[in-house]
């Protein structure tokens, strides 16, 4: 077996952890995790504070509700929800009476939604006042109908079959006991980005949550009961559902809920605790997040945070920007890679234990290995296909079955990701995505190399570099580089400053400068526009 096949060693695993119940129901657990914490706070958002008690009370209303409603057993409901505290009654509600909640991006346009909701047939929506209008723009475009609409905070008034959230928790008594759910029953479903095509509907169990928690959110970030979490990343993606939810509720801890964008200001008010009066020490973001972050003026000191953990994910840190961000706050970002289908982290660095530049070692429970085009797996140093095996893994893809075939193959997850295993520490370096890999004069070339080159140079703010083919046929580099305000580069200087890091090949033969970057609602870099671009949109 290659050295690349050989998950990191570590003092405990999956097999450490005790396996849920043969009846497990996720809501019910993390409400009886906390069911001495009555009056401790465990959302915060900008309106005000929901207690633990406050919480078990609200969400047993919602179940009940929701069955009054006559909805059966793992049919679904529509959460469209801005973060705040209605959003955990609402995820945690469903869960409990055994109805499956589909969260959904709340950036996304009335064709998407009109798809979702056919697609999920979804029986209810639980919706922000403020999305209705994208919401009902999409409800005249599908044929499927919906029993409810519950809506948090209305701006307007409500006409049938809206009806406002808290009438809707007060118009029943707490549901007397959660449904009866098996581990491996469906518990809620999280579509994927939909960046090459329609977003698939990922089916997650109701344990998956439960073995991310044990495996990652205790056994690596250590959360306790005194932390406060702040994620950057929406309760709607997998890895904020992980960091502002399930994490903290596991543990007992205070999570910070935020429903507006993640600017750099946004987030400082909350570092600071200017919002709901609580600092927090953990915080979740993403790269593009920390370098808006260090490149803006208002940057807070040290000083007037208090953050002891903070995370990223969504895309591999630059050690660059890990360098910064340390110098600044002196502590280090512990960057990881997780997936929607594998629900949260799976290979990480610790909190103990970083190495810039690459995205850590396996997270114990799991097991990597990095395959070549043929299947077999490649040797350290060369870059393969990330494959990974854990107890995290969705069931499937709703609906769809040759995705689900082709990327869940015998208990192994394919990731769509392109990594390097370092032979010195068993370390995995991140070299892109497998549909954005380069292969130049022969050789394979990493776009993220040569793009975490770029953003060493003190002008650059971003950069993404992609292939264009020349008119005889060839592949060449290409990088677009966004210049932090101020920031002075042209093509000649920043080509050398390539050159002087890396192998001379890897340089970008050609420079564009851009105002920014094409981006998902993460904050990924979506390099396929850019080539779509290149190619004239073919």
């Amino acid at each position: 077996m290659s050295p690349a096949t050989v998950p990191s060693a570590a003092p405990s695993s999956a097999a450490a952890v005790p396996p849920p119940g043969e009846h497990f129901n996720l809501a019910q657990h993390l409400l009886a995790t906390n069911c001495q914490r009555a009056a401790k706070p465990a959302f915060i958002d900008d309106l005000g504070t929901l207690r633990y008690g406050q919480l078990e009370d609200r969400v047993r209303r919602l179940a009940a509700g929701l069955r009054a409603l006559g909805i059966r057993r793992e049919e679904r409901v529509l959460l469209l929800m801005q973060d705040g505290n209605d959003w955990p009654v609402s995820f945690l509600g469903a869960l409990y009476a055994g109805i499956v909640p589909v969260a959904v991006n709340t950036l996304l346009t009335a064709d998407d939604y009109a798809y979702m909701l056919e697609h999920s047939r979804a029986q209810a929506v639980l919706a922000s006042g403020t999305l209705l209008p994208a919401l009902a723009s999409a409800m005249t475009r599908s044929d499927h109908e919906v029993q409810k609409v519950i809506v948090s905070r209305p701006i307007a008034p409500l006409q049938p079959p809206e009806v406002e959230f808290e009438d809707f928790l007060q118009a029943q008594p707490p549901s007397p006991k959660p449904a009866a759910t098996g581990p491996d029953d469906p518990g809620f479903w999280l579509y994927s980005s939909g960046s090459t095509g329609r977003p698939k509907g990922t089916v997650h169990s109701h344990a998956n949550a439960y073995w991310t928690i044990e495996l990652y959110g205790k056994a690596i970030l250590g959360l306790t009961e005194a932390d406060c979490c702040f994620s950057a990343a929406k309760l709607f993606f997998a890895y904020g559902l992980g960091n502002a939810l399930t994490f903290p509720m596991s543990v007992g801890a205070t999570s910070l809920l935020m429903a507006e964008r993640a600017t750099p200001d946004a987030v400082f008010k909350r570092l600071r605790g200017e919002v709901g009066g609580a600092r927090p020490t953990a915080f979740y973001g993403a790269p593009t997040g920390f370098a808006a972050m260090l490149a803006h003026p208002g940057l807070p000191p040290r000083s007037e945070v208090a953050l002891r953990l903070v995370s990223s994910a969504g895309e591999a840190l630059p050690a660059e920007i890990g360098q910064r961000f340390k110098a600044h706050f002196g502590i280090d970002i512990v960057d990881g890679i997780g997936s929607t289908e594998m629900l949260h982290i799976f290979l990480s660095n610790r909190p103990d234990r970083v190495r810039l530049g690459s995205t850590g070692w396996p997270v114990p429970g799991y097991e990597i290995e990095l395959r070549g085009d043929d299947g077999r797996p490649v040797p350290d140093g060369e870059p393969g296909d990330l494959y990974i095996h854990g107890p995290s893994s969705a069931i499937m893809y709703w609906g769809n079955r040759a995705k689900t075939r082709e990327t869940f193959q015998g208990g192994w997850t394919k990731a769509g990701d392109k990594y390097v295993r370092n032979a010195d520490d068993g370390s995995y370096t991140y070299s892109g995505r497998s549909d954005d890999m380069l292969k130049v004069s022969g050789i394979y070339v990493s776009p993220f190399e040569v793009e975490a080159t770029l953003v060493q140079h003190p002008a650059v703010l971003e950069a993404a570099v992609v292939g264009v083919t020349d008119a005889d046929g060839l592949v060449k580099t290409k990088a677009f580089v966004v210049l932090k305000e101020g920031g002075h580069a042209d093509e000649t200087e920043l080509k050398a400053f390539v050159k002087d890091r890396l192998a001379p090949y890897k340089y970008p033969r050609l420079i564009e400068f851009v105002a920014e970057l094409p981006k998902t609602a993460t904050g990924k870099i979506q390099r396929f526009k850019l080539r779509e671009r290149e190619s004239g949109g073919r």
